[in-house]
């Protein structure tokens, strides 16, 4: 037993040495191997360190002195109201102080929440993702946000793609930003950079956008919503994801409990507080048709400054104007939509928007659109633009870019063309069946709205009852070309064929050039062209830019009166009786437009300091409903946005009357001075420009009398009874079309001397206006289609 029990250290003694003795060289050859791995790893880690920014691979953060991130241009409405920003990234820069305490500390617990004890990388955090990275992979991140400035700060240098380089990357210019900048200039430039969705960087910005306040207003549960956005942008946005952004900014704000910033209490009171965001009109997302106008301008001025230097634009916008025309466009379409004028087959946006696939429309809508433009006719400064009804659904802007058929709201360039050519409101037109035979075209026979003919009419009736078959007769007699050149002087740029049916207004144009035409009514003369930017300043309030509006005489001031005198009877008792009707009963002229088949709707209508102008169609032309008038389905609209802004502006003035109008008695039927033979019926005042009035008694009536009126008296032209026209069985009219010539022409004056030099028009402002008899009211008239255009 002792030498059983003596030798038994010494045998497991033996055994635990046995593997070293007995293998010394793997024991080795496992330590040398060992420590060559751990000496390579950390030798590559160092080598990578070292080496990552070779060859100016990483940026210089000497540049962060003085960095100055991309700022947006800012456009201001006319009141000074904002806008909207334009830039690559709308950003407002804002000191580390002006940032209330709960902002930082949101996102400091949220991105970072030892943002104060690391020097740019957080070791901790990052030997946690290193371990689970074998089962869960880098999805975690441990990117700090000093890390997150520097990927922001350089993205040229730094790219966004998850690999090791790029987080080597990241911490190498991490590490040498925490060496140079204290934490609080880190802070600064982190809040005022970050990406917070929307189209907002920075947290000022994204406080405008959100809740239309600025940052330094937040509240808590404000603060957390914003500081939960960077972890995915379009995820948590809140505006077109409400319910997520509340849920992740309930998990920031456990955050915050959890680092101690925040009480518990405080934190069950922020999770409580209602998501509540700003309209539109507050976080710049009114007037989107009138702001990429804008910005078409802008761009083409200024490039690439526009984006990056933080210009102040001041517009002509008028932000209330705006939401009017909005609301009155908007309400109309919806009623038509909804069947109150009548049954509607297309599909309507409300179901369109229910069912459209995709968060980005086609750009041609299949529900009814509509497009308005109202402007200062003084100044040509446009108040309120609209190009359709949904800018996220489609952006291309009616008002501007598209080409439409006018109808009826041309005649009263054909009209202004007539006075100019020395006609007078009194002078008769025919309004009987006529046939054109236009050379290589099929036959055409214009017709009225409601398939009647009224025989020989005043030029004032054939207006406001907009006559087609009359007006096609007058635009023939004055000449296609003439026609066409007054078009030029009325700012229409867009092609006119010099065939018949444009007298009835069925070549194309912009809605933005026909209703800025009609600023020549309304500034007795003058036309403006439409301008949208007052003055362009820099950051330091020097004027870069500041365009001079256009103004153009195209009538004289005696032409003009008559022109709005006339129009104002489309009001009173024509086709757009309904804006009277319903209360209207302002100072105001206007011409209603229906084009063929009822695929186009239109009124234009202004007062002495406000034209506006309303579209509505499809963009893929089609009949709008049965019965479609401009008068029905586009004055309404334009009746609302009118009463709404003269409830808020003084009343507009009425035109005064030149002295050189003179007013005559005359009976109707024949445009000559009225007799004691002439029924009283057919008795009115009429007005003339002095020169024009007629000098001969009526011969329709009395003893001496023209017998029937089988012929039409020219109050224009010296009287010379033309031949008895037949009524059946009439020969077609050929038309040969005259030359086109291009540019802004002249009117030529036909059968008439050159006028003299005009005098200045004297105005007087004592003007009694005049009572006329009622005459009976008519729809608004369709125009037939040329026969040199195909059908559409």
């Amino acid at each position: 037993m002792p030498s059983a029990s003596a030798s038994s250290p010494g045998t497991i003694t033996n055994s635990k040495l046995s593997f070293r003795k007995r293998h010394p060289t793997f024991v080795r050859v496992v330590l040398l191997t060992v420590t060559f791995l751990v000496a390579a790893g950390v030798g590559s880690i160092y080598a990578s360190w070292a080496l990552i920014c070779r060859g100016n691979q990483c940026p210089s953060i000497e540049i962060l002195a003085e960095y100055t991130p991309h700022q947006t241009s800012k456009l201001y409405a006319i009141d000074g109201r904002f806008i909207a920003e334009l830039g690559l990234e709308r950003r407002t820069l804002v000191k580390i102080d002006e940032i209330p305490k709960i902002v930082q500390d949101a996102f400091i617990a949220t991105e970072d929440k030892r943002f104060y004890q690391h020097a740019g990388i957080d070791w901790h955090r990052a030997a946690s993702v290193v371990l689970r990275s074998p089962i869960h992979g880098y999805s975690q991140g441990f990117s700090t946000i000093t890390m997150q400035l520097a990927r922001n700060v350089f993205p040229e240098k730094i790219s966004r793609e998850k690999s090791p380089v790029r987080k080597l990357k990241e911490a190498k210019v991490a590490r040498a930003i925490e060496a140079k900048y204290d934490k609080k200039k880190i802070l600064e430039l982190y809040l005022n950079q970050i990406d917070l969705g929307h189209g907002a960087y920075g947290v000022e910005t994204a406080a405008q956008r959100y809740f239309g306040k600025s940052v330094r207003d937040l509240n808590l549960a404000e603060a957390a919503t914003l500081a939960a956005l960077p972890k995915a942008p379009a995820r948590y946005n809140p505006v077109r994801f409400p319910d997520r952004a509340i849920q992740r900014r309930n998990t920031v704000l456990g955050l915050m409990h959890s680092a101690g910033y925040i009480s518990e209490a405080d934190m069950s009171r922020a999770r409580a507080y209602p998501l509540q965001l700003a309209n539109k009109t507050v976080t710049g997302e009114t007037a989107p048709y009138f702001v990429e106008w804008v910005r078409q301008q802008l761009d083409a001025q200024f490039g690439k400054q526009l984006y990056e230097q933080g210009l102040r634009v001041f517009t002509t916008l008028d932000l209330d104007m705006q939401s009017a025309a909005e609301r009155s466009l908007e309400r109309q379409a919806r009623a038509i939509e909804a069947g109150r004028f009548g049954p509607y087959s297309h599909e309507t946006y409300e179901h369109y928007m229910a069912h459209r696939e995709g968060d980005e429309g086609s750009g041609t809508s299949p529900y009814l659109q509509g497009a308005f433009l109202a402007m200062d006719p003084r100044t040509g400064a446009v108040r309120a633009m609209i190009g359709g009804r949904d800018f996220d659904d489609s952006k291309f802007n009616r008002s501007v870019q598209a080409l439409r058929q006018p109808g009826s709201t041309f005649k009263p360039i054909v009209y202004s063309a007539a006075i100019q050519n020395g006609r007078s409101a009194a002078y008769i037109v025919n309004d009987s069946p006529l046939v054109l035979q236009v050379p290589g075209q099929p036959e055409w026979a214009p017709q009225n709205y409601d398939l009647k003919f009224l025989g020989e009419i005043p030029l004032r009736q054939s207006l406001y009852m907009s006559r087609n078959v009359s007006t096609v007769r007058l635009g023939m007699e004055l000449g296609e070309q003439t026609v066409i050149n007054e078009a030029r002087n009325f700012g229409i740029t867009s092609p006119i064929p010099p065939y018949p049916s444009i007298h009835i207004g069925a070549a194309d144009v912009y809605p933005i050039e026909l209703i800025s035409a009609y600023t020549a009514f309304a500034n007795l003369g003058v036309r403006a062209s439409p301008n949208a930017i007052l003055r362009v300043e820099n950051q330091k309030g020097e004027i870069l830019w500041q365009p001079t509006p256009t103004r153009t005489q195209v009538l004289s001031p005696e032409e003009a009166w008559i022109m709005v005198d006339i129009m104002k009877d489309v009001i009173r008792r024509g086709s757009a009786a309904g804006v009277w009707e319903s209360g209207f009963h302002y100072p105001a002229g206007g011409k209603t437009g229906t084009t063929n088949d009822g695929t186009n709707v239109w009124f234009v209508g202004y007062t002495a300091d406000l034209v506006a102008g309303v579209w509505m169609g499809l963009d893929r032309p089609q009949k709008i409903k049965d019965n479609a008038q401009g008068g029905l389905l586009a004055a309404p609209a334009w009746t609302a946005f009118m009463t709404e802004v003269y409830r808020r502006k003084p009343v507009p003035p009425d035109w005064p009357r030149p002295t050189s109008i003179v007013t005559r008695e005359i009976d109707v039927s024949s445009g000559l001075l009225q007799t004691p033979y002439c029924p009283r019926n057919l008795v009115t005042s009429e007005f003339f420009i002095s020169g024009t009035e007629p000098t001969r008694d009526c011969d329709k009536h009395g003893p001496y009398a023209n017998p029937g009126g089988a012929f039409p008296v020219d109050t224009f032209t010296p009287y010379a009874p033309p031949p008895t026209p037949s009524t059946t069985n009439r020969p077609p009219i050929n038309v040969t079309p005259p030359a086109t010539e291009p540019g802004y022409q002249p009117v030529p004056s036909r059968g008439q001397q050159q006028p003299q030099r005009r005098i200045p028009t004297v105005f007087d402002t004592s003007r009694r206006d005049t009572v006329r008899r009622p005459a009976p009211s008519d729809t608004t008239q369709s125009p037939a289609r040329p026969p040199s255009l195909p059908p559409r």
